[in-house]
């Protein structure tokens, strides 16, 4: 499938990106590693915030991309979408549908649900996923940057 084929089924609309909302997003991103690494805070708020930078990353990359997800399953898509953006290995992809999860128990069923290391592990993603999509769009949509 490609992004085309998504926007056909309805789960991602065109849209024109501009420097000004890429560079937002990547700010939101950065904001967000550095507010992971904030002492005292629970693992499982390290994680969601860890995971919110992976996630407004992957929308710089579909934005990059000429693209925004519908409501609909929007995290998922936008995750989903760096397989077809920067060309993510299927198991990075995975991982973070992992912590998508880990982070919905985290913060909305159950407190301490999340370990230290699984915390440290999302950030490392998180970061992975910021260094990753940065060096996509600059090969691919220097004018983005």
């Amino acid at each position: 499938m490609s992004l085309r084929d998504w926007e056909s089924n309805g789960w991602l609309v065109a849209h024109a990106p501009s420097r000004e909302e890429i560079a937002d997003l990547l700010a939101v991103v950065d904001r967000d590693l550095g507010d992971a690494q904030t002492p005292g805070l629970s693992t499982d708020w390290r994680l969601n915030i860890a995971y919110n930078a992976a996630l407004q990353a992957a929308t710089a990359a579909l934005a990059g991309a000429g693209f925004r997800a519908t409501r609909e399953s929007r995290h998922y898509r936008v995750i989903q979408s760096l397989e077809l953006t920067i060309k993510a290995d299927a198991a990075l992809v995975l991982q973070l549908d992992r912590f998508h999860k880990k982070r919905n128990i985290g913060g909305y069923e159950r407190a301490g649900a999340v370990s230290d290391q699984e915390a440290a592990e999302m950030l490392a993603l998180a970061m992975r996923v910021r260094h990753d999509v940065a060096a996509w769009i600059e090969m691919n949509h220097p004018n983005l940057l």
